[in-house]
C-alpha cells in the first residue's frame, strides 16, 4: 500500500485553518491565549485521556506499549536537555528537550494510522500515543519547568496537574471493572476535537505576536533535526531490534515507525504559554515541521516500511 502525499492533506489544511483562525483572533481579537493554555492543560487535555483509555481497554500487553513509549521520550528528553543547556539558553533549551520527547502523534499521526494499519496495530498506536501523552504532562512539563523555575517549584507544577490524576483514575475504573454510564461517555465525546481545535488556534494566536526578528534558525535547526533525523532513526532502531531479539508483530513495528515520523507536537506551544518560556520560537518550529509533513512522512515511511515487513 502507498501512502500518498494527498493522504494528508486533509489533515494539513484543515490545521492550518485553526492556526489562520488564532491568528486572527490574536489580531483583530486580542485574543490572549495563555487563558486558553491552562484550559488545555489542566481541563480539557485530562478529559480526553481519560477517555482515550478507557475506551481503549487497557490490557497488561498494552500498558506495556505505554510504558515503553513512555520510557523511551523521557530517555531522549534527557539526553537532549543535557545537550542543549550547554549550547542554549535556559528557556530555548527548555522548550527543545520537551519537545524532542514528543510529537503530533495524535493529529497527524492518527489519520495515517488509519490507512496503514489494521484495528490491531491502531489499537497498538494509540496505547503508544498515550505513552507520548503521559511523558508530555509529567517529566516532559518538568523539563519545560526547569527553564524557568527551580526544582521544588518544578515538582510542585507536575504535582498538581490532573492528567496523571485523570490516568490513575481510569486504571482504577479499568481495574474495577467498572461500565461508565453511556450519558457520560457521550459527553466526553466533545473533548478530542475541542483539544485539536484550540490547541491549533494557540499556535496561530502565538504566531500572531512574531516579529521577523523572533526568527532563531539555529534553534529552528535543533528542533527540525531532533524530529526529522533523530526520532525516525531511532524507531527504526526499535523497530528492527524488537523483531530480532523479542518477534514483534509487522503491525507494532509499523506503529512505532509512525510515531517516529509524526511532525512536533501543538503541546510545544501549549506548554510554553503556559509556562512562559519562548513560546514564539515553538510555534515557529511546530508550524514549519507540520508544512514539512506531507512530503517527509510518505517518503520516510516508504523507505523504512520494507524493512520491517510492513
Amino acid at each position: 500500500m502507498n501512502l500518498d502525499p494527498d493522504t494528508l492533506m486533509g489533515p494539513l489544511w484543515t490545521l492550518l485553518a485553526f492556526v489562520a483562525l488564532g491568528w486572527l483572533a490574536a489580531r483583530r481579537l486580542a485574543v490572549d491565549p495563555r487563558p486558553i493554555a491552562t484550559l488545555l492543560i489542566y481541563l480539557i487535555a485530562p478529559l480526553t485521556f481519560f477517555r482515550g483509555l478507557i475506551q481503549g481497554g487497557p490490557t497488561p500487553a498494552y500498558l506495556l506499549v505505554t510504558a515503553a513509549l513512555f520510557v523511551a521520550a523521557g530517555l531522549v528528553a534527557l539526553a537532549i536537555s543535557r545537550l542543549a543547556r550547554r549550547t542554549l539558553p535556559d528557556e530555548e533549551a527548555a522548550v527543545l528537550a520537551f519537545s524532542s520527547g514528543t510529537g503530533n502523534t495524535g493529529y497527524f499521526g492518527l489519520p495515517v494510522a488509519l490507512v496503514l494499519l489494521p484495528p490491531t496495530g491502531v489499537t497498538l498506536y494509540l496505547f503508544g500515543v498515550l505513552g507520548i501523552t503521559l511523558y508530555e504532562f509529567t517529566l516532559g512539563f518538568y523539563l519545560s519547568a526547569r527553564g524557568r523555575f527551580s526544582m521544588r517549584d518544578s515538582l510542585i507544577k507536575i504535582l498538581r496537574l490532573p492528567l496523571i490524576y485523570a490516568f490513575l483514575a481510569a486504571l482504577a475504573v479499568e481495574g474495577a471493572g467498572l461500565a461508565l454510564p453511556a450519558a457520560v461517555l457521550e459527553g466526553l465525546e466533545v473533548f478530542p476535537p475541542t483539544y485539536t481545535l484550540l490547541g491549533m488556534m494557540i499556535i496561530g494566536m502565538t504566531l500572531g505576536r512574531v516579529t521577523i526578528r523572533q526568527l532563531d534558525w539555529r534553534f529552528i535547526g535543533a528542533c527540525v533535526a531532533v524530529r526529522y533525523v533523530l526520532w525516525p532513526l531511532l524507531a527504526l532502531g526499535a523497530a528492527w531490534g524488537l523483531q530480532a531479539t523479542l518477534g514483534i508483530a509487522p503491525e507494532l513495528a509499523m506503529a512505532l515507525l509512525l510515531i517516529g515520523v509524526v511532525p512536533m507536537a501543538a503541546n510545544v506551544v501549549v506548554v510554553a504559554m503556559e509556562l512562559g518560556i519562548a513560546p514564539e520560537k515553538g510555534a515557529l518550529a511546530v508550524l514549519l515541521t507540520t508544512l514539512a509533513a506531507p512530503l517527509l512522512i510518505p517518503l520516510y515511511l516508504g523507505w523504512m516500511r520494507p524493512l520491517v515487513g510492513g
